[in-house]
C-alpha cells in the first residue's frame, strides 16, 4: 500500500510488529557494482575500444556529446548486463556508474549543454537508435558509418591475440541457427525445417572464441555462402600462424562439394556429418547387425563402426572417407555417418567420432549463450544491416563476457559458468555511488554473498592477460 502524507513511501507487513518501508531516496545507487570488473577486461583486452574503431564519424565535432566510442560501450554493456532494448537507456542515462565505465568524464551528467540533459551523463534511445539507422542509411544524414570488413578483422584478431603461441592445431565449428523475425522485415522468408519466418545466421567459433556472426535471410542452405566465410578466416589466421592445422567441423548441412572441395585444395581438413540414405545404410548393413546381436546379448545401447570410401552419385567430385556408426538402442537402430579427410592413422573411427565429432556439440552451447543470454535474437528492426549491426553488438556482448570468463575466473567455481550465471552472481551487485572532485566512490552491498571471490577476480585480472597456449 502507499501512505497518503508521503506518495513515495511504500509499506509491507513486516515480522511481529514492525511494518516495512521503502521509498526510492536512497541517493544514487546502481544495481551493477559488477562493471567494475567488465572495466578491467576492457582496460586489458581492449576489445570495445577495437570494435569502436571499427566506425567512422562524420559528424561535426563541435556539435559531438557522445563519441563512437562511448555510444558503442553504452550499448554493448547494457547488453551484458541485460538491458536488451534500446528503451531501457532512457532509465539508464543516470547512472553514474555506466557512465564512468563507458569512459565519460563528467559522470554525473551535470555540465550537460542542455538543461533537459544535465543529471543524464549517458545517452538517451534516440541517439543510441540513430548509430544503428547511421550505418544503413545511403543520403546525406548518414553521420555515422561501420566499415564491416574491419568488424570481420576485428572478431579474428581478438582471437588471434588471445594465444602466446600458435597452437599446433586448431577446430573451426561452423553452425546455423534459427532467428525468428518479428514482423515483416528485410529479408523475410519462411523456413520449413524450423516451421517460421526467421534469419538464418551463420556461427563459426573456435572452442569458445566467436570468430564470426554473420546474418543471413533464411531462403538457403545452412552451408550457403559459407566459403568465403571460412575462405577469409582462414586467410586471417594463417597469416600469423602459417602452420597451424586447421580442422572444420560441422553437422550435416555443411557437407557440401563446394566446401569440402575448397578444403582440400587449401590444406584444410574437416569433419562433417553425413546424411544417411538407403546406400549409405545397406553399406553399414553387416554393422548393424551386429549392434543388434550385442544388444539382445546386453540390453545396453551397443556400438559398431565402420571405416569405408564412399562417393554420391552426382555431387561429389571424389572419393572419401565415410565413418560409420552401427548403433542399436533400446528403440532400435541408429545408424550415423561422419565424411572427413583426416587418416585413419591419425583419428581411428571410433576415437574420430566419439572424441572429434561429438565435440561439435560444445558450440551449440556457445549459440544458446549467444542466443538467450545475450539477445542475438533481438534482430527487430526493419532493415537487414542494422539488424546485423545489433548481432554484431551482441557477439561483442558476448566476447566481453567470455574474456573475463577466460581471464578472471579461472580456478573459481565460476571457471565454466554460462554467461547469464556470470551476470547474476558478479555484475548484478547493489553499489552507492558517490562522485567527488578527485575520486569516484563504489561502496558495493556490504552483504554481497561473493564479496571474497569477487576481490579474488579482480586481482587475477589485474595480475595481466592470460593468453592460451
Amino acid at each position: 500500500m502507499t501512505t497518503d502524507c508521503i506518495p513515495q513511501q511504500l509499506e509491507f507487513q513486516g515480522p511481529g510488529r514492525r511494518t516495512v518501508v521503502a521509498s526510492f531516496d536512497g541517493g544514487t545507487l546502481s544495481s551493477d557494482g559488477g562493471l567494475l570488473l567488465l572495466a578491467e577486461v576492457e582496460r586489458q583486452r581492449g576489445i570495445l575500444r577495437q570494435f569502436a574503431a571499427c566506425f567512422e564519424d562524420h559528424r561535426h565535432p563541435g556539435l559531438i556529446e557522445h563519441s563512437v566510442e562511448e555510444l558503442v560501450n553504452q550499448r554493448i554493456l547494457a547488453l551484458a548486463l541485460a538491458y536488451e532494448d534500446l528503451n531501457d537507456h532512457d532509465e539508464l542515462r543516470s547512472d553514474p556508474l555506466l557512465a564512468t565505465v563507458v569512459g565519460k568524464t563528467d559522470p554525473t551528467g551535470s555540465n550537460r549543454r542542455q538543461e533537459q540533459d544535465r543529471g543524464k551523463a549517458l545517452a538517451g534511445k534516440s541517439t543510441l537508435n540513430r548509430l544503428e539507422w547511421g550505418t544503413v542509411l545511403q543520403d546525406r544524414y548518414r553521420k555515422i558509418s561501420l566499415d564491416s570488413e574491419a568488424v570481420d578483422r576485428f572478431f579474428v584478431e581478438v582471437f588471434l591475440s588471445a594465444h602466446c603461441q600458435a597452437p599446433a592445431q586448431i577446430i573451426l565449428d561452423l553452425d546455423a541457427t534459427d532467428d525468428p523475425l518479428h514482423g515483416e522485415q528485410e529479408g523475410r522468408f519462411f523456413h520449413g525445417y524450423y516451421g517460421e519466418y526467421c534469419y538464418l545466421p551463420l556461427y563459426i567459433f573456435c572452442g569458445i572464441h566467436l570468430l564470426c556472426a554473420r546474418l543471413r535471410s533464411s531462403d538457403r542452405e545452412a552451408c550457403a555462402d559459407t566459403v568465403p566465410e571460412v575462405e577469409r578466416i582462414v586467410a586471417q589466421i594463417r597469416d600469423r600462424w602459417a602452420q597451424v592445422q586447421i580442422i572444420l567441423r560441422a553437422d550435416s548441412g555443411f557437407a557440401r562439394e563446394e566446401l569440402m572441395a575448397w578444403c582440400e585444395q587449401h590444406s584444410v581438413d574437416f569433419i562433417f556429418g553425413l546424411a544417411r540414405n538407403a546406400r549409405l545404410q545397406r553399406a553399414l548393413g553387416g554393422e548393424l547387425a551386429q549392434a543388434r546381436a550385442l544388444f539382445e546379448q546386453s540390453e545396453r545401447p551397443e556400438r559398431v563402426y565402420k571405416d569405408f570410401l564412399y562417393s554420391t552419385r552426382k555431387s561429389w567430385s571424389r572419393q572419401r572417407r565415410v565413418v560409420g556408426k552401427a548403433e542399436h538402442l533400446a528403440k532400435g537402430a541408429n545408424p550415423r555417418f561422419v565424411v572427413t579427410s583426416l587418416s585413419a592413422e591419425a583419428w581411428p573411427m571410433k576415437a574420430l567420432y566419439e572424441q572429434l565429432y561429438c565435440a561439435r556439440g560444445e558450440m551449440e552451447n556457445r549459440i544458446k549463450e549467444q542466443q538467450l543470454c545475450l539477445f542475438a535474437d533481438r534482430t527487430s528492426t526493419h532493415k537487414l544491416a542494422s539488424n546485423q549491426l545489433r548481432l554484431w553488438f551482441s557477439s561483442v556482448a558476448y566476447i566481453l563476457l567470455n574474456e573475463l570468463r577466460r581471464l578472471g575466473l579461472q580456478g573459481t567455481e565460476l571457471a565454466h559458468a554460462r554467461c547469464d550465471t556470470i551476470r547474476n552472481k558478479l555484475l548484478k551487485i547493489g553499489a552507492q555511488i558517490q562522485v567527488t572532485v578527485r575520486r569516484i566512490w563504489v561502496r558495493l552491498a556490504s552483504s554481497y554473498p561473493y564479496a571474497a571471490l569477487f576481490t579474488q577476480i579482480m586481482g587475477q585480472l589485474r595480475a595481466g592477460p592470460v593468453p592460451i597456449g
